[in-house]
């Protein structure tokens, strides 16, 4: 399967499938030095492969700390200082072989060395089907998530299915909140059929025909950063769940997807405190359960810290806190919350859990 991105100009293609990384040779033929930037557990998982890849590329391998404590501003000096050890041309190219942490680190990277060398996005996780569509890049700083970065363009996204058959399940939860927020923005159907296939953690570990709603996912957001590539408007809309949920998973270091999962439950109170909508808050809960995410740390949150979290999402303006709601199935908006309403909103969704 594949797909292209539509801008004016430097579009990309973005290839899913089974042993898609076949396709690599193609896109780093023109390019004097090729370096992959590895999740450490990645390459544990996919030495031997790996190995071989570089081999065949004449490339150099850089291995970095999995996760989010890799984007640093340590891990980034420290990084940067290596390549250009390596009297670098822009003739350069990143490949960035990981998860959506990887990609967002190694993407930045890219983008700020001699101003700018090739990228490649390979990602191994689903989650990754997110976040290496769309050219956004960073790193975190001790305020927040993400606050530090660039849009950048890969010149190609590669995704190889094959990297998923190892995940954890942890990760597979992670991963599939995204492919669950874009089933949420493309409607009360589209939310029904995932919720109809992945109805327990036994279907949901199978990974039984993921590919189609990765694809489907990809192909939702493509359409979104084509017509709004900075973020200026409807870009916005695929932070759903992110305010509360970057929040959580910033103070509590927890996967991003499962916060994410927990800032899309919250969402929902909020839309039906502020919308007047009429969302199943304990149906989602229940969906939630049925997939083992982890809710229990919902009990433990405090409001006080995470909203001086939440002011910090890069959503905000001089009005305040800024999210995005559902304010019918597929139709989201943007709106301020003030503090009086996030506390009857944090209030509700933990007396749910008492």
């Amino acid at each position: 399967m594949k797909l292209e991105t539509t801008y004016e100009n430097n579009n990309y293609p973005i290839i899913v499938e089974h042993d898609a990384i076949e396709y690599l040779d193609s896109f780093t033929k023109d390019y004097d030095k090729v370096f992959f930037i590895i999740d450490a557990n990645v390459y544990h998982q996919f030495s031997k492969k790996i190995d071989t890849l570089t081999k065949k590329h004449h490339a150099q391998k850089i291995i970095i700390p999995a996760g989010e404590q890799t984007k640093t501003f340590a891990q980034y000096n420290q990084t940067m200082e290596s390549l250009l050890s390596h009297q670098l041309t822009r003739q350069t190219c990143i490949i960035a072989l990981g998860g959506g942490a990887t990609g967002d680190f190694a993407g930045f990277i890219a983008a700020t060395l001699l101003r700018g060398v090739g990228f490649i996005q390979v990602p191994t996780t689903i989650l990754a089907h997110d976040s290496s569509v769309g050219g956004k890049v960073g790193i975190n700083s001790k305020h927040g998530k993400n606050l530090i970065g660039a849009f950048y363009r890969p010149k190609a996204v590669i995704y190889d299915l094959n990297f998923l058959e190892t995940l954890p399940y942890t990760e597979v939860l992670s991963g599939y909140a995204e492919v669950y927020k874009h089933a949420l923005l493309n409607g009360k159907e589209a939310t029904q059929n995932i919720e109809a296939h992945f109805s327990s953690d036994k279907q949901l570990k199978s990974l039984n025909q993921l590919d189609y709603y990765l694809f489907k996912g990809i192909e939702t957001k493509l359409h979104i950063v084509v017509e709004d590539e900075k973020e200026k408007g409807m870009r916005k809309f695929l932070n759903l769940g992110h305010t509360f949920g970057h929040a959580v998973e910033y103070e509590h270091k927890i996967p991003h997807g499962h916060a994410v999962m927990i800032g899309i439950l919250y969402q929902f109170i909020v839309a039906n405190q502020m919308l007047h909508t009429e969302y199943d808050i304990q149906h989602f809960i229940n969906y939630l359960q049925c997939l083992n995410y982890p809710l229990e740390i919902i009990p433990k949150l405090n409001f006080e810290d995470t909203y001086q979290f939440m002011l910090l999402d890069k959503k905000n303006n001089s009005e305040g806190i800024q999210m995005v709601l559902l304010q019918d199935w597929g139709s989201p908006i943007v709106l301020h919350v003030d503090k009086t309403r996030h506390l009857k909103a944090f209030n509700q969704l933990q007396s749910y859990f008492r």
